[in-house]
């Protein structure tokens, strides 16, 4: 069966952000040496004889262009000795500004990437410092400036809000100095805090506290009208683009498709099951060397999860879920699975179901994880 995606998973940052719960580490020249020989291990361990020719590439952390330049011509050969770089429509690297001098963007346009995802978050120095990033405002102009002037015009910059101590004021400024780019696509996505980050530490004490929930919603708001103003559609609950330039790999997960996921901590969704892979490092590399299968634990999907993550993960698209195709991938009638919890969700206006398709509202964007919850099922139910 042909996998659409691949997800690779570069674990190292020069510095650790207060808000980051992915697998990461302190950038170490040696052990990073020895984690791209682990990690070809792995890949070969899924990929033996011939390429594939995946419809995405997707190489995240952690923070892939925090590598070295002969590192990053390393991860980018063994990228290319697996994978038919000619036939992937899309090939994106993770960047943070400040990372990519001249010689790392021509590296990686040489290579067939074709798509940059800058860590952004937000354009405020003394926000930056508070959040635990080491790039400045101006880092991001250098970046962006150096990206367009090599060719690599499909840049993606991500942004959080509802930082410690941000008002909607300060949103808004960093909203309007990102749309000024006028980047293809835009990612934004409200501040979580998750166990073992520094926030979290400082949550638990007392010491770091959010915006209240208006303040939060009144940023989504303002963050979904000036993107429509500027012509970035929504497509997703936190993803604006121009027609066009959707992150096709994302896509990938909203719609309940497969995917390779290599690298430490990394997680792949293959038919049948999901394979999340070992998150130290020493660990990692000792087992993709010995075996090529650094795998955590395998967990089998059942037919009833996997119907539920249909409507999770397609909801959050703006489109929502076509009924036409959900019959045809379960065999099921749509309102056979869900007729009973839709009145309930259409009532309080949170869902509409029209045009063989179910999307949420606005309301529905807002309340998704309530949305969610109802499409839970009983094993009775499929």
């Amino acid at each position: 069966m042909q996998i659409p995606s691949v997800y690779i998973h570069i674990p190292f940052c020069q510095q650790i952000c207060h808000y980051c719960d992915f697998t990461k580490f302190f950038y170490n020249e040696k052990l990073a040496d020895d984690y791209l020989s682990a990690l070809e291990k792995e890949i070969k361990s899924y990929i033996p004889e011939k390429k594939i020719a995946p419809r995405t590439i997707f190489v995240g952390g952690g923070t892939p262009t925090a590598l070295s330049k002969e590192q990053l011509k390393k991860l980018l050969i063994i990228i290319d000795r697996y994978h038919d770089i000619a036939a992937c429509s899309e090939y994106t690297f993770e960047a943070n500004p400040g990372d990519l001098d001249e010689e790392k963007v021509k590296l990686l346009k040489s290579f067939g990437v074709n798509r940059i995802s800058l860590g952004v978050q937000v354009f405020d120095d003394m926000m930056l410092e508070k959040i635990g990033r080491l790039h400045k405002v101006k880092d991001v102009y250098t970046n962006i400036d150096r990206l367009l002037n090599a060719g690599l015009t499909n840049i993606s910059i991500d942004l959080i809000y509802a930082l410690p101590g941000q008002t909607v004021d300060q949103f808004e400024q960093t909203v309007d100095e990102a749309l000024r780019f006028d980047l293809p696509h835009y990612s934004s996505y409200s501040l979580q805090i998750e166990p073992k980050t520094v926030f979290y530490q400082r949550y638990k004490k007392g010491k770091l506290s959010k915006p209240p929930e208006e303040s939060e919603a009144s940023m989504y708001e303002l963050l979904q009208k000036k993107m429509m103003a500027k012509g970035k559609k929504q497509y997703e609950i936190s993803n604006f683009a121009e027609p066009g330039f959707e992150s096709k790999h994302n896509l990938t997960y909203w719609n309940n498709e497969y995917y390779f996921g290599f690298g430490a901590g990394a997680h792949g969704y293959l038919p049948g099951k999901r394979i999340v892979n070992i998150r130290p490092l020493p660990a990692y590399i000792k087992q993709a060397e010995e075996n090529g299968r650094p795998v955590l634990h395998e967990e089998p999907i059942s037919r009833r999860e996997q119907i539920e993550e249909e409507l999770f993960l397609g909801l959050r698209k703006t489109e929502g879920v076509e009924l036409n195709n959900f019959e045809a991938k379960y065999g099921e009638n749509f309102e056979q699975v869900y007729g009973g919890v839709l009145p309930y969700l259409k009532e309080r206006q949170l869902i509409v179901v029209a045009d063989n398709k179910i999307a949420l509202t606005e309301k529905g964007r807002l309340l998704g994880n309530e949305v969610f919850q109802e499409f839970l099922l009983d094993e009775k139910d499929v």
